[in-house]
């Protein structure tokens, strides 16, 4: 006799953010065997790959090639994309309690750090994050400052600060060869930057600079890189570990290259704490304060003050989480609170059927891959779960959107849009330029029957 049990209902998994720990963790859940998952993935951007796609520097394109292997998620029939998607906007979180066996909230960190000084609002000073954003082609981002004077200066001691740095100082014509778009070529093109002044609070043995990071800027045509030998001195009895031994040797490779007189700089300045950003209605200058490593390794200032004359300044001291919706947020980490994933409420009690993984869960730390070892920690825990998390009424997200006038953009809209960025390179004998406006976006992403419109037509942000 047969048996005419009903097979098993598909469990359904809404992740929210279609970066890498969004991705990795919708691979996880398809790659299990304990259960038959569908999932959602929602984002609110109507391009998937998150800072792979909007933070990765655009010279850097082997790190990019890795949405090659985040595609393949994408492509499972199990998994859904569904772009121009916001929680708290379109969708709710109650909503996606209410129809979902589970949510994993994957958003990453979208905001940034700040120095906490006076005068850190004035015109011509923004963050790293901004400033990367808007070279990547990030539709929320117009440019966040003019490149029209001839010093700056970036806050901060790890590889998104020389990021900023290498592309500014770098030569446009190597820069004509990535996915930037036009106008951000056009900018640095006309940029009147001519010397970046990198800042650490602390002493070299303290940096998170990379050594493949700092050589590539001893490689820049045109660029002379100042490093002064008499700050690599460390403390006495000072025992660095191997990683920071490499750090070193790099930066004293840098400070005994002879200078050229190229016609760009960058200085790598250690022991400078900023204190104040001068000027009245916009940046004329910087006032740090001279520090040195206390027996605990944090930075004491010398009351010893110096003015550094420059145009703009950059804070890259670190991103950070933002709140969604009405998931419960740690305001002083800029976390999602949780237990190995699991997502906790304000009295430290578990969230049934809520997770959270990337660093929207453990904050901004790590390389592209731990995103991989995080989700796969907090997809465990959610498979244990399943058994015992209750049966949904199962939402149609798609449909219900449409209901309300929202049109997602699905995974063809999305290669509607990747094919149309490809023609535009093409045209300029690039792999491909970024269409970096929510108008163009939007309208390829969600118009089935589009034509693209010729390269020199699709409109560009002023």
């Amino acid at each position: 006799m047969s048996d005419l049990s009903p097979p098993p209902v598909a469990r359904r998994v809404a992740v929210v953010g279609a970066g890498p720990a969004g991705l990795y963790a919708a691979e996880e859940l398809i790659r299990q065997g304990r259960h038959d998952v569908r999932v959602d993935v929602l984002d609110r951007l109507p391009a998937p790959y998150g800072l792979v796609r909007y933070g990765v520097a655009p010279d850097h394109p082997r790190i990019k090639s890795i949405t090659g292997s985040l595609r393949k998620v994408l492509d499972d029939p199990r998994v859904a994309f569904h772009g121009g998607v916001e929680l708290g906007t379109d969708v709710t979180r109650s909503e996606l309690l209410d129809h979902y066996d589970a949510v994993v909230y994957a958003a990453g960190a979208a905001g940034d750090r700040r120095l906490g000084i006076p005068g850190e609002d004035l015109a011509g000073s923004c963050s790293a994050r901004a400033f990367v954003s808007w070279y990547s082609g990030h539709p929320d981002a117009p440019a966040p400052l003019p490149l029209d004077m001839e010093r700056l200066a970036v806050v901060g001691a790890g590889n998104v600060a020389l990021d900023v740095a290498r592309v500014l100082a770098r030569p446009v014509a190597d820069l004509e060869r990535t996915d930037m778009p036009e106008p951000v070529l056009a900018a640095l093109r006309a940029s009147a930057v001519r010397e970046i002044v990198v800042l650490a609070r602390r002493g070299p043995q303290h940096a998170r600079f990379t050594p493949k990071e700092l050589r590539e800027l001893g490689g820049l045509d045109g660029v002379d890189v100042i490093v002064d030998p008499r700050q690599l001195v460390l403390p006495e009895g000072a025992e660095p570990d191997r990683s920071t031994k490499a750090n070193l040797r790099a930066l004293a490779e840098l400070a005994a290259a002879p200078l050229r007189g190229a016609p760009r700089r960058i200085e790598l300045r250690f022991h400078a704490r900023p204190r104040r950003v001068l000027g009245e209605h916009r940046v004329a200058g910087l006032m740090t304060e001279r520090t040195h490593d206390g027996p605990d390794g944090a930075s004491v200032g010398t009351g010893e003050l110096d003015t550094l004359r420059v145009g703009a300044v950059l804070r890259a001291v670190g991103y950070r989480g933002l709140p969604l919706d009405t998931v419960p947020f740690d305001e002083t980490r800029g976390v999602v609170p949780n237990d190995r994933g699991r997502v906790l409420d304000a009295k430290g009690a578990l969230c049934p059927g809520e997770y959270v993984t990337g660093w929207l869960k453990r904050g901004p730390s790590g390389v592209i891959g731990t995103n991989k070892l995080d989700s796969a920690e907090t997809v465990a825990l959610l498979v244990d779960d399943l058994d015992r998390l209750p049966d949904r009424r199962l939402l149609d997200l798609e449909a219900m959107l449409i209901r309300r006038g929202v049109r997602p953009v699905g995974l063809s809209g999305w290669a509607r849009i990747d094919s149309a960025e490809r023609e535009l390179g093409a045209s300029r004998g690039r792999d491909r330029t970024k269409i970096a406006d929510w108008p163009t976006l939007t309208r390829i992403g969600r118009s089935p029957h589009l034509v693209p419109a010729e390269p020199e037509e699709l409109p560009w942000p002023s």
